[in-house]
């Protein structure tokens, strides 16, 4: 198993960081694929195996620590990129919410 858990949506409250800008102020680190719970259950495949698939974004995933999950709610192609490069860690922006 790549990830903790293949989830759908949002299931923690809205945290106000909408756009490249506002996470910038999150410092990156190191994450494990297997800590995290995605947001996502589909992947356009066209957008994983892009070169420039980060030119216009984050070069980080964005992930938000609550109730004790990581929930990967930006980058699942990165992660996925690491992934099939066996790679078990990530570097991501986590915004931990209380």
């Amino acid at each position: 198993m790549i990830f903790k858990k293949v989830g759908e949506g949002k299931p923690y409250p809205d945290h106000g960081k909408d756009s490249p800008r506002d996470w910038a102020e999150v410092p990156p680190r190191m994450v494990r694929l297997e800590e995290l719970v995605t947001t996502k259950r589909t992947l356009d495949l066209g957008q994983l195996l892009a070169e420039d698939s980060t030119f216009y974004g984050d070069l980080f995933a964005h992930v938000v620590e609550w109730e004790g999950n990581l929930y990967l709610e930006d980058g699942l192609h990165r992660a996925l990129r690491a992934a099939l490069q066996q790679r078990p860690t990530l570097h991501a922006r986590v915004l931990v919410l209380d």
